[in-house]
């Protein structure tokens, strides 16, 4: 169970006396903690799906925090984030690749036309495409993808079918 690595890594982190990875993993542990309270689970250990939901939001916070930092020009914050940001994405499961989202867009396109579900000439406004279509990508990939590069690829390749 993540959980329970998780907290047998603190532990190593402690006997390293690795101060950022340590505190990153009690981060991660009190919301895990956090949830285990809020939902009233009985077990001990928070399941490895609920885990992997409060990781990722961890990591898109991390992300958007580094953005701030940096537009504050405060790259030592930045820094320090973004070696948080290691730290929690390798508990994250590999995400698919960018051509990997661009062929699976592309062959949801192509799938899409060949049923007469999908015109982009004769459809609604670009950004409605856009969003239904990020939508739809979203569920097929089953969120191994990040939506803000699937919504780029899909802005790009409907771009592509309106010319």
């Amino acid at each position: 169970m993540l959980h329970q690595t998780i907290k047998e890594q603190i532990k190593d982190a402690m006997r390293a006396k690795d101060q950022v990875r340590l505190d990153t993993l009690r981060g991660l542990d009190a919301l895990f903690l956090n949830e285990l309270i809020a939902e009233k689970e009985k077990s001990e250990f928070l399941p490895d799906d609920k885990a992997l939901l409060i990781i990722k939001k961890n990591v898109k916070q991390h992300k958007d925090s580094i953005t701030q930092f940096e537009a504050g020009h405060r790259p030592d914050l930045a820094d320090k984030e973004k070696a948080e940001l290691v730290i929690l994405q390798s508990f994250l499961p590999k995400g698919l690749s960018h051509d990997d989202i661009r062929e699976a867009v592309k062959d949801k396109i192509a799938n899409l036309k060949s049923v007469n579900q999908f015109d982009a000439k004769a459809g609604p406004p670009m950004s409605v495409q856009v969003g239904k279509m990020t939508g739809i990508m979203m569920k097929e990939l089953g969120g191994n993808a990040d939506g803000s590069e699937v919504k780029a690829i899909v802005a790009e390749m409907l771009k592509k079918e309106m010319e």
